[in-house]
């Protein structure tokens, strides 16, 4: 299943992520920096996402009380309550 989520407060304007059987097997971002998202993105694949959503969420950028890790964590967990 693959699950798009749009951020809040953070810069990438969306997230696309694939599940299936509780592990992540695709993750994207549009927007953010790039460097970093990519990074992101490539260590959550093959990870199991309720692992992947107890790392990163709550992860802070600058005192905007979420990042794009954090962010990312919310569109995991959305998706996996739609699974």
């Amino acid at each position: 299943m693959t699950y798009t989520y749009t951020p809040m407060g953070v810069c990438a304007r969306k997230i696309f992520v694939e599940i299936e059987d509780g592990i992540i097997k695709n993750c994207e971002f549009m927007g953010g920096c790039n460097g970093n998202t990519q990074g992101v993105a490539a260590l959550v694949i093959g990870m199991n996402a309720k692992e992947a959503v107890e790392k990163l969420s709550g992860i802070d950028c600058n005192g905007r009380g979420t990042s794009c890790p954090d962010q990312l964590s919310r569109c995991i967990k959305k998706a996996l309550e739609q699974e």
